[in-house]
């Protein structure tokens, strides 16, 4: 069984995992204006504040250093660690990364560290969970003690804001049904024990997905959550569980209309016999979407929240899907068994007396 022993992030709200998971506990945001215009004005957006101006396939690379960086500054010995990349969906416009091997040989530049044979898995949102299921084939099969599962991924190339926009999916005045764009960079290393076991594991597709569901006559399918009520099934079987008993979930819920009433109804379908709160975080509401490292930014902040002890209970879910319809959900542990409930004050970092 493999854990989460430490992260590593790069986003609009932190430039390291401890700061930036702090801030996305404390709810603040890393939305300002853009230079991509809307209407009569700059588009928000979620964009990562880096020391220089770095564009294109350097931008991301320096991100993805910055993410590393910090997992080798927590855990040295990471340096030999296996990789796996998680990047956009090859058919998504506007991807900010089409060379993963150019990517790979400038990451390897910045943080001086030898070139290695790397996974990559090019997937979007729910990459993280292929990424997880590979490393976990990767340690047991003996090819390596631990493996980093990295993700970059960004919104904010001009042609991705053109596609979106053009789509109506960007979130602007006139337009709730939409998401932020963003970007960050952020990274897991795996490995035998850390404070979050992997205990369950599901992937699946949802045949209803975004904009594209379409029955054998041409017809729009109805939305049932197939897709994620069978992720959600198999990681629970594997952790031998069910949905009543995790104590909060984290989600990459990105804003828009269709992915929330795609976790509805997972929740209808599989929760029975819960009757106390069960929280619901996302990154989105600080970095909005930020693609491929949604998951191993979810994985850091479960990671910050075991450790610090702010966490609402043991075990968590986190799940992701994409505009395809792949879907991905996994359960963790606590190390430690079953933890405490947090009280307000643990969670918020303030006090809840009058």
């Amino acid at each position: 069984m493999i854990g989460v022993r430490a992260a590593g992030m790069v986003t609009a709200v932190g430039l390291d995992w401890a700061s930036s998971a702090a801030a996305i506990r404390a709810r603040l945001d890393g939305f300002a204006e853009t230079r991509f215009v809307a209407g009569g004005g700059w588009r928000i957006g979620a964009a990562v504040p880096l020391p220089r101006n770095w564009i294109g396939p350097r931008r991301m690379a320096h991100l993805a250093a910055g993410a590393l960086a910090d997992i080798l500054r927590q855990e040295p010995a990471a340096r030999d660690a296996a990789l796996i990349l998680c990047l956009a969906e090859e058919t998504r416009p506007g991807r900010p990364v089409t060379d993963p091997a150019a990517l790979l040989r400038m990451l390897a530049a910045i943080l001086r560290l030898p070139e290695r044979r790397t996974h990559v898995v090019q997937h979007g949102r729910p990459s993280g969970f292929v990424a997880l299921d590979q490393a976990r084939r990767v340690i047991a099969g003996g090819q390596a003690g631990q493996v980093i599962v990295l993700g970059i991924d960004s919104y904010l190339t001009g042609p991705a804001i053109a596609h979106y926009a053009g789509l109506q999916r960007l979130l602007e005045e006139g337009n709730a049904d939409g998401f932020i764009p963003g970007e960050a960079a952020a990274a897991v290393l795996l490995g035998p024990g850390g404070p979050l076991r992997l205990t369950g594991l599901g992937l699946a597709r949802e045949v209803a997905y975004l904009g594209n569901g379409k029955g054998e006559d041409g017809e729009d399918l109805p939305l049932r959550g197939d897709g994620m009520v069978a992720a959600y099934r198999a990681a629970l079987a594997q952790a031998e569980t069910d949905l009543a008993h995790v104590e909060y979930r984290i989600s990459d819920l990105t804003g828009e209309q269709h992915f929330f009433k795609q976790a509805a109804l997972m929740t209808l379908r599989l929760e029975r016999g819960r009757k106390a709160f069960q929280d619901l975080w996302s990154p989105a509401e600080s970095l909005g979407n930020i693609g491929a490292a949604a998951v191993p930014v979810m994985l850091g902040m479960a990671l910050a929240a075991a450790r610090k002890g702010y966490a609402p209970g043991s075990p968590v879910l986190i799940e992701a899907s994409g505009d395809d319809g792949a879907c991905g959900a996994a359960v963790l542990h606590e190390a430690r068994g079953p933890a405490r409930r947090a009280s307000a004050e643990d969670r918020f970092g303030g006090s809840t007396a009058p």
